[in-house]
Order: structure tokens, then sequence, then C-alpha cells
């Protein structure tokens, strides 16, 4: 059993490891918005589909080498098991350098892109011949990014997060932004 940090009475535990259940969860919710990308994008052809893949992998692969190797969870099991890979693959990094990343969208264009570019290609697609598993594959990119990476995010991720509490680019980009969107309400 995976044992969790010192816990005060009333705060939300913080994962040393995240289990199983969670990492698998957050996999399959990734997975499923790849591989519905490349079959709709396989649709354009099979140069496309390579194309489309290889920006997955290099996408992949920057977030390992480029932050995981900084994350608290490098060589531990993250709520994405990436740190373990990082570990696996990477030289450890310097973990101030995590703290100092400032995010902004535009950093967060690179993630979009893997749901966008499928939805636009799709879009084209059914409008060129309509086809039910093209629509199929963009709803579930449309789902999966939107509902699943809340789920993931918002219930088994980062409110266990033990970087999010050390200090976390992406955390702060969504409080700043939320923040912001409650100051424009009042």
């Amino acid at each position: 059993m995976r044992k969790l940090c010192k816990v005060k009475m009333g705060k939300t535990p913080e994962y040393e490891n995240y289990p199983c259940r969670t990492i698998i969860i957050s996999n399959i919710v990734s997975l499923l918005i790849y591989f519905a990308g490349a079959f709709i994008i396989y649709h354009l052809g099979i140069v496309w589909l390579t194309v489309y893949l290889l920006y997955v992998l290099w996408l992949e692969l920057h977030l390992i080498k480029g932050h995981c190797v900084n994350c608290y969870y490098y060589g531990k099991f993250c709520a994405f098991g990436k740190g373990k890979i990082s570990s696996l693959l990477f030289k450890r990094g310097n973990s101030n350098s995590f703290l100092k990343n400032n995010m902004t969208w535009k950093d967060m264009l690179p993630d979009f892109l893997v749901s966008i570019i499928p939805l636009v290609a799709g879009i084209v697609i059914l409008i060129l011949k309509f086809n039910w598993q093209v629509l199929g594959s963009i709803m579930i990119i449309v789902i999966f990014t939107s509902a699943g990476n809340g789920f993931v995010r918002g219930t088994l991720a980062c409110k266990f997060c033990k970087q999010r509490k050390i200090g976390c680019p992406a955390e702060q980009l969504f409080s700043k932004d939320k923040k912001n969107s409650t100051k424009n309400k009042k």
C-alpha cells in the first residue's frame, strides 16, 4: 500500500508516490486523446499521421526531459508516472529550475495543439465527406480533453501533488486565471 506524507488534520494528503489506479486513469485519458487524434489524422494520409505521432512523441519527450527532471516526483510515481520514466531516461535536473519557470497560456499552446489539430482536421473531413467514426473520434477528443482532463487534474492529480505545494508554474497560471475571472465578475 502506498504511504501518504504526514497529514495535518483537515488538510488534503500529499502523495509521495501516486497509486497505480491514478496513473492508469491519467494515462488512459491521454492515450484516448492521442489515439482519437491519430485516427482522425490518418484520414488525411500516412504522412500526416506520421507527422502527428512524431509531434506527440516530441511533446512527451520534451515534458519528461525539460520539466520532469526538475520536479519533486523525479524518480517517483507522479499522477502520470512520468517522474519514474524521466529518471530512467535522463539525469536529474535542478529543482530550483522548476520553481523559476513562469508559465503562460502561450506555453500551453503545444499541449492544446494535440487536440486542436485533429479537431480542425476532423471538422474539415466531416464537411468534405461525413464519417461516423471521425465524428465519434471528435467527440472522444472533446470529452476527454475537457471533462477527462478536468477530472484527472481536479480530482486525482493536482490536489494531492507535493510539487504543487512546493511551487508549480501550471498551478500558478490556473490560479491566476481563476483570480482574474473572479475579479472580472465583481
